[in-house]
């Protein structure tokens, strides 16, 4: 497992999945596994092998923060229904410690988040300090769907992009580090998928038939992310596309790119506020 996992670091960066401009996603093979050769057999040795790196860094983040960090990480994932986003939160951040955790999935707004601003809802689920927050969804769905089922204005949805732009920006001046992945599926792997649902009773209660309306406007929504990405991708904040059909692949590019801006924090263990030496001595008296 180690092999295969040191050719996944040295074969892949975060820039063989940054995503390109202008967007075309169209001209993305989504069963491709780029920065990445082997198969499912490799890629899910290569996952399990990096968990226990992934799992140190959020220690070390959580740490951190015990002696006054104010550093946190914030994933956030966007895609098409049944792209994968559950097995990434299962398989990718379910490896580490949840008490170092911050999860949050956005449904459709109440009555009360309504009532404000569409960030309102966004702010009260940011990561605190020592935390990998991460977004089921999240502030995008209020520039997709939105321009897709006419829910705003054109001129309100142009307004909103620079509007989380500045928003993202803040979160980063503030010490938050921002990972934004697109996971890419094909239209037939998500029609095999959601009739795999339908065909399987255990899994009935993943399928909801509103899932086939949003499907019946695919190319809107292909366009819709296109544009959301052009207008936000940014240095500080910066958005990844990664080809989904093959679940195991996915869950393996999302742990490396949260390993790789783990890794940009240049983490230490923070020094102990005792004297380590008085209190040995202490516990050997005792």
């Amino acid at each position: 497992m180690r092999g295969y996992r040191e050719r996944m670091t040295a074969e892949f960066s975060a820039q063989v999945l940054r995503a390109s401009h202008p967007l075309d996603l169209s001209a993305i093979d989504t069963s491709a596994t780029p920065g990445f050769d082997g198969g499912k057999k490799a890629g899910r040795a290569a996952l399990e092998a990096g968990e226990e790196r992934l799992a140190e860094l959020q220690e070390k983040l959580f740490a951190e923060s015990t002696a006054g960090g104010t550093r946190s990480v914030l994933l956030v994932l966007q895609a098409m229904d049944t792209a994968g986003k559950g097995g990434i939160v299962s398989h990718v951040v379910g490896a580490v410690d949840p008490q170092g955790v911050a999860l949050h999935a956005f449904k459709s707004p109440t009555d009360e988040e309504k009532a404000h601003d569409f960030l309102w809802r966004i702010r009260q689920q940011l990561p605190p300090a020592g935390r990998i927050g991460v977004f089921d969804r999240s502030h995008y769905e209020d520039v997709l769907i939105h321009r897709v089922r006419g829910f705003s204005t054109p001129e309100v949805i142009e307004e909103r992009y620079g509007i989380i732009r500045d928003f993202e920006q803040e979160l980063v001046d503030a010490g938050t580090s921002i990972v934004k992945v697109m996971l890419h599926i094909g239209a037939d792997t998500q029609k095999q998928r959601l009739a795999d649902r339908l065909a399987d009773p255990t899994k009935h209660w993943k399928f909801n038939p509103g899932d086939l309306d949003e499907r019946a406007f695919w190319p809107q929504y292909m366009e819709a992310y296109e544009i959301a990405i052009d207008r936000t991708d940014a240095d500080v904040a910066p958005w990844y596309v990664i080809p989904a059909d093959h679940k195991w692949y996915a869950r393996l590019a999302v742990q490396s790119l949260l390993t790789e801006a783990l890794e940009k924090l240049d983490l230490a263990w923070p020094a102990a506020d005792y004297d380590v030496a008085a209190e040995t001595a202490r516990l050997a008296a005792s």
